[in-house]
This record gives structure tokens, sequence and C-alpha cells, in this order.
């Protein structure tokens, strides 16, 4: 295994503790204690994926997922100590895939982790899939407009296959929380709509693809 985990956590001992766990599976671990570091290490090295705290010295957590987000897609997973709904939702506003709230277990963040870095690895049984001109390369990743690349998030991406594996069909937003992020993400459903919002700004003219359905959820709708 050739995943590179920059983790960026200011309290010693937890940064020690999830080094530790990702270590035994296997990962390269690499670590920074505040924002700039974090920063500097991650245009540095080549990163797989970013567990970052939020409540950092020097620069915040949201300071630098937001500029990992303007060079990179790389999947990052927000650590803190806040559970507020806002909190999070700003976190997957910013870029966020996925959150985790402190005290957290070492073994349930290293499986999502996992989780993470799994999605975004080739399947070579999927196909190009060509809707309107929208094309996904599953074996790849690679999503295409007009044969302009476009760069989602891995959680964008996760949502647009799923809405694409079901075209036609109405899906409630319960529902696509529970196929995207997971039966135990316990989340509010916002969560949905502001990724919804944020893949259809990437699609640009062809965003009319994922339709809401008044009252219901939404649908993923291909002109005939």
């Amino acid at each position: 295994m050739s995943e590179s985990i920059l983790i960026v956590e200011d309290e010693d001992r937890m940064r020690e503790l999830i080094k530790a766990y990702l270590r035994r599976e296997g990962y390269s671990v690499l670590e920074a204690a505040d924002g700039k570091e974090a920063l500097e290490m991650f245009d540095r090295n080549s990163i797989s994926l970013v567990i970052l705290d939020i409540m950092l010295p020097l620069l915040d957590g949201w300071t630098v997922c937001t500029n990992i987000r303007e060079k990179s897609e790389v999947p990052i997973i927000m650590l803190t100590a806040k559970s507020e709904e806002d909190d999070k939702l700003l976190g997957y506003e910013l870029g966020a895939d996925d959150y985790v709230t402190k005290p957290c277990s070492p073994k349930v963040l290293t499986a999502k982790v996992k989780v993470l870095l799994k999605r975004i690895q080739p399947n070579e049984k999927s196909k190009v899939q060509n809707f309107d001109g929208l094309k996904i390369d599953a074996i790849s990743h690679e999503v295409t407009i007009e044969d302009k690349e476009i760069y989602l998030s891995p959680k964008e991406y996760d949502l647009l296959i799923y809405f694409s594996n079901n075209k036609g069909i109405t899906l409630t937003r319960d529902k696509i929380l529970d196929n995207v992020w997971g039966e135990d993400y316990y989340g509010d459903l916002r969560t949905v709509d502001t990724h919804v919002k944020r893949l259809r700004e990437k699609l640009q003219d062809k965003a009319y693809l994922v339709a809401t359905v008044r009252g219901s959820g939404y649908k993923f709708e291909v002109k005939k």
C-alpha cells in the first residue's frame, strides 16, 4: 500500500495515536502540528488523503481546507472537538469529504480512511457513461463535459455516480444520504443539498441533469 496520509493535528498525543493506527495498516504517514506547516507539507509531498483538525495554530483548519481545495481534490477528513451541525455544514461547503468529532476512535477513523481511498481507486469492470455530453469514466475517475475535464471531490464524484446509476428514479434525501454517506452517518439532510449545489455548479450547462423533485428529493434526468 503506497498511499500517504497527512495528519494535521496540534495535540501530540492524538497525532501519535492516529499515526500508529494508520502505520499498522501499511499507510505512509506525514505529520504537521499547525496550519502553515500543513500547507508546506502538502506542497512538497504527494498526499493521498488529509486528516485535518480545525483548531490549529497559525492557520485554522477552515483556511487549510480552502487552500488545499484550490489546487487539489484529495480526500479531506475534518477532525474537531466541535459537534454543531453548522460547523459540519461549513466543512462540507469548503470541500471536506467526511467529518469526525473528537474524542474519536482511531479504529473508526482508520476505517473511514480506507473507505475514502477505496472509492477513488479505479474499477476495471466499469465503463464510460455518456449523458448528453457529460462523460463519466469510472476506470480513471475522469469526468468531462464536451471532452473538457472537470474536477470533483471524492464525495461529489460518489454523488454523481449514484445519480447516474439510478437515472430516471426519484431519490429522497434520506436515500441519498444512506447510499453515498453510509447508513451509520448521522448528519443533517442539508448535507445532501449542499453537495448537490456544489455538484451542479461544477456540471455547468449540464446541471439540468440533476433535477429537483419538489417535496421529494432529486432525479437524474437525461433528454430523450
